[in-house]
């Protein structure tokens, strides 16, 4: 876990701005901003991720027969997978398609079959659950959804749960926070706003 988040680190897929915070779609104001698709440019630390998902996945779901991954970032990791597994691959669209045979999910997939779906970051876990429902409404057994990455906020634990679906991460924010400190690119006092944050994004007060 701890290797993951230094890497993320490393290739810059992982910001940390506690003085500038980011601003999400949402309007929340975030000290971090994460982009794994960076990781489909370095072949080395993209093949670290790959091993960790896959034994991840064989350690938690060792029944799986096949593999999601969620549009469009969670497809290219789904994919490599997949291939490196041995198991039929496909997709899930946020929404059907307006047209053709209005499908939501791509791959020829039966229905009972055990899968297990892919994600590269979880905030509060909304859209891949969304997937997830999705799968499940197709017939299909969901028996978990991975990411490589998580903020792990309460409300996406919370989500999850209520859902009814199980989900695990390679890395997650309070290792790759307390790794921050390690390299000294964060201060004590930082790391404590950025918890502050990660309980209850919604309150501003951290970054004041």
């Amino acid at each position: 876990m701890k290797k993951v988040a230094e890497l993320l680190l490393d290739i810059g897929a992982v910001s940390l701005s506690p003085k500038e915070p980011f601003v999400w779609a949402s309007g929340i104001k975030s000290p971090i901003y994460c982009d794994n698709r960076l990781l489909l440019s370095y072949p080395k630390e993209r093949k670290i991720v790959e091993e960790g998902l896959i034994q991840l996945v064989k350690e938690k779901y060792p029944e799986v027969e096949g593999i999601l991954g969620t549009a469009t970032a969670g497809i290219p990791h789904a994919s490599i997978m997949a291939w490196e597994m041995d198991l039929p691959t496909g997709f899930i669209r946020s929404k059907a398609k307006d047209h053709g045979k209005g499908k939501q999910i791509e791959g020829d997939f039966q229905k009972g079959q055990k899968v297990v779906v892919i994600e590269d970051l979880f905030s509060t876990g909304g859209s891949s659950i969304e997937a997830a429902k999705a799968a499940r409404e197709a017939g299909l057994e969901v028996l978990g959804v991975v990411s490589i990455f998580t903020y792990a906020m309460d409300s996406c634990k919370e989500n999850f749960k209520e859902a009814g679906f199980s989900h695990e991460s390679l890395s997650d924010f309070p290792t790759l926070v307390e790794l921050a400190l390690e390299k000294g690119i964060l201060s004590q006092e930082e790391v404590k706003r950025l918890d502050q944050w990660r309980k209850n994004p919604k309150d501003e007060s951290w970054c004041s």
